[in-house]
């Protein structure tokens, strides 16, 4: 059986081998660990092997793992984000956390996070999901904007003081390789900066297809699966 310890090392290697082979410099890419539906207990446990940066798809599950560790001070501080759907009546909680948000994909949910932002006196960090469509290029389910309400939406984030604008995130089809879906990705990240530059964040990639990721220009990889093993999924932002 292996353990959290050897699973970290074997997806770093991965991140790392991918990004060489890209011509790229691994630290360029960071690995968020999805640690939905597993337990605080396995969240620390990878908190003391190095890891910093955890995601859940729930609020409930963020709010209550994020809580349970702050209150250890064994626990190192951690950085707690959103991967799964936000509903507006949930991003207070959010928002007082001062939790990355990767799923921003509509207007009313850009004002909710800026009012509640503001009430918690914070800056929140947040991406557009956008949605990477299928093999003939029609929108997809598997969450986010369509990719010509992007640029509204960066707009938007961009003109509240309370947001800030880190990139794109995003899932890739189920019904093609990854590696064109990531490619439509990179383009469109592309024209964001050419609008936004601090938008530099790419955030795409899970436990099956990290590598075709990195090399269309990831910057994070969101890995459960891999690191964790095998459980139930609620929700498939990251894995």
């Amino acid at each position: 059986m292996t353990s959290l310890a050897d699973n970290l090392r074997d997806v770093r290697a991965r991140i790392d081998d991918a990004a060489r082979a890209a011509g790229r410099d691994p630290a360029e890419v960071r690995l968020l660990a999805v640690s939905k539906t597993w337990s605080a207990e396995d969240v620390r446990a990878l908190a003391a092997l190095g890891q910093r940066h955890f995601a859940e798809n729930r609020v409930q599950e963020l709010i209550g793992k994020a809580a349970a560790l702050a209150a250890d001070p064994a626990v190192p501080e951690l950085h707690w984000h959103l991967v799964g759907q936000l509903q507006r009546n949930k991003v207070g909680p959010v928002a007082r956390l001062g939790a990355t948000v990767h799923s921003v994909d509509r207007a009313p949910l850009v004002a909710a996070l800026a009012r509640a932002a503001e009430r918690e006196q914070r800056v929140l960090d947040v991406y557009v999901q956008v949605d990477l469509g299928g093999p003939e290029g029609e929108l997809g389910s598997r969450g986010g904007a369509a990719p010509a309400d992007v640029p509204g939406l960066a707009d938007a984030i961009a003109a509240a003081p309370e947001l800030r604008l880190r990139g794109l995130m995003a899932v890739a089809p189920r019904d093609e390789e990854p590696g064109p879906a990531f490619e439509r990705l990179a383009g469109l990240s592309t024209r964001l900066r050419a609008d936004h530059p601090g938008a530099t964040e790419t955030s795409a990639g899970m436990s099956g297809d990290l590598e075709a990721a990195v090399t269309a220009g990831a910057t994070v990889v969101r890995v459960g699966t891999a690191l964790f093993g095998t459980r139930p999924l609620t929700s498939d932002a990251g894995q």
